[in-house]
């Protein structure tokens, strides 16, 4: 298994039933969605969360935590948290509170994407 198992049955005690919560297995880890906009993902290596851009200067310089790079670059707003920093279960809450509060304020995933990918198309057959 790719991913840390126990980690995400944590998660997900601590999630819990929510309104447009889902699970999607991506980036060889199993990831949480809200409305369709990612909260974390369960890795290997720990847990890939998305604290936001005003945020991630805040959680990066935590203890266990470093900056999440994908392809050699430090992804701005997401951080990945080591699973000795997320073993205790209030630990565990404040990360996945601050991932919640962001994803949660955001439209509902791919509805921008898919309006923005709209009108280009339109505009390049005007």
């Amino acid at each position: 298994m790719a991913f840390d198992a126990e980690l995400a049955e944590r998660v997900r005690d601590v999630l819990g039933p929510r309104a447009g919560l889902a699970e999607k297995r991506m980036f060889s880890g199993l990831a949480f969605l809200l409305d369709g906009n990612m909260v974390c993902a369960v890795m290997s290596r720990g847990l890939m969360l998305r604290v936001g851009p005003d945020a991630y200067p805040t959680a990066i310089i935590q203890d266990g935590v470093s900056p999440f790079e994908m392809r050699g670059r430090a992804m701005n707003g997401w951080v990945l948290v080591d699973p000795a920093a997320v073993a205790g279960t209030d630990a565990l809450i404040d990360w996945l509170d601050q991932g919640v509060r962001f994803a949660g304020g955001l439209p509902p995933g791919g509805t921008a994407k898919k309006k923005a990918s709209r009108r280009t198309a339109r505009g390049a057959a005007s």
